[in-house]
């Protein structure tokens, strides 16, 4: 097999290995009903032509799928783009369970996310113990350098303060009070997980921008000549954002991205490898 516990790949490598090659050759031609490659690249050439765009531009009704994600789903998609930074759900853990799980089929890697574990106690009286707990245990154990924290429907119904409550949870000795806790709530029963992707991406923004919650100066812009990029939710950033950054290095541009999703694996198992030390110690 390609893949070995010494040398991991990710799946953008991995599935280019002979025997995946053969085993998704096989897949296609007895499951999937295949048409010739000559017909499909004649088709491909086709949908290029002005006939296929005045065919689309002669549509007179749209069917769109009324399915939409929840918005934490868009949150830990905009958290795991920011380096060891760890996804915190302030909610249940089947909730959370969800977007791993969602995100490791998307990723076809794992995907780090953790829960506050809110249950019907905290639906009663609060989540702030939850919290506390739980930012101790994640910084703790997986020693990020950055812990999102978004929400759930049940943080949201009963109207947990997410800005107090990180702020308990500092002064409780969770985390330091310089370290990184950047926020956005996120009720699930608004919106879509697009809408979270922007919130999130808005509240790391605005978290390092106005100072850090308040622990350094705010920022002031200054140029320095680079480009801020950010791509937006793109469920193909993975091919996407790679080659988003191969096109700059070839044009010589000096750029940031914000929110560069393109290398989960990697960083999942970042964060694992800073708990293990950490338990080691």
């Amino acid at each position: 097999m390609t893949q070995n516990p010494d040398h991991v790949l990710d799946h953008f490598e991995l599935f280019r290995g002979p025997e995946y090659v053969e085993m998704l050759r096989n897949k296609k031609k007895n499951f999937e009903n295949p048409v010739d490659d000559a017909d499909l690249e004649r088709v491909r050439e086709w949908t290029k032509t002005p006939e296929y765009r005045e065919k689309n531009f002669a549509r007179e009704a749209l069917t769109v799928n009324p399915a939409k994600a929840c918005q934490p789903l868009g949150a830990v998609f905009a958290a795991v783009g920011f380096e060891a930074t760890l996804p915190f759900v302030h909610g249940s853990q089947g909730c959370v369970a969800y977007y791993r799980s969602h995100f490791s089929r998307h990723f076809k890697e794992p995907s780090s996310c953790v829960s506050s574990s809110m249950t019907e106690d905290a639906a009663v009286f609060g989540g702030l113990n939850n919290m506390v707990d739980g930012l101790a245990n994640a910084y703790n154990m997986c020693k990020p350098k950055m812990i999102a924290v978004s929400t759930t429907c049940m943080a949201e119904v009963i109207g947990d303060d997410l800005n107090a409550f990180i702020k308990t949870s500092k002064e409780k000795g969770s985390v330091p009070a310089e370290f990184d806790v950047p926020f956005a709530h996120t009720p699930a029963f608004v919106g879509s997980h697009i809408t979270c992707y922007d919130n999130v991406m808005k509240g790391i923004v605005e978290h390092f921008w106005g100072g850090n919650a308040g622990t350094v100066p705010k920022l002031e812009r200054q140029e320095n000549g680079k480009l801020n990029f950010n791509g937006g939710f793109d469920g193909y950033t993975v091919g996407n954002m790679r080659e988003v950054k191969r096109i700059f290095d070839l044009m010589g541009v000096e750029y940031t991205i914000l929110g560069d999703s393109s290398d989960v694996a990697i960083r999942f198992i970042t964060l694992f490898e800073r708990g293990y030390d950490a338990i080691l110690r």
